[in-house]
């Protein structure tokens, strides 16, 4: 049986714009940045998408911008958890220094 918090292929960060994984307990997020291979605009901020793999699958639990006073936008369950700052905390230590370089 293959182990559901492995990805089927590995991450691409010039096709997708992941930057890279961390764990907490069972669940293990990967953080990506948004519209790489997309045409994004680079005079706009950074936008970047969290995913959560708990053992169910990997989906997307929250979105935001790289900019003062920006306000994340978080998904289903997520909303108001007690590991929200947590999880943001070490995005933004991946997007200071990615595990893709």
């Amino acid at each position: 049986m293959a182990d559901p918090t492995v990805a089927e292929s590995e991450p691409d960060p010039e096709k997708d714009g992941w930057l890279g994984d961390f764990r907490r307990g069972p669940a293990v997020f990967a953080l990506y940045r948004v519209g790489v291979g997309e045409g994004w605009h680079p005079l706009g901020p950074p936008e970047y998408r969290i995913e959560c793999n708990d053992g169910a699958g990997a989906r997307e639990i929250c979105r935001f911008v790289d900019e003062p006073d920006a306000v994340p936008e978080w998904r289903g369950a997520w909303r108001g958890d007690e590991w929200c700052e947590w999880i943001l905390s070490r995005a933004r230590g991946l997007i200071a220094e990615p595990d893709n370089t």
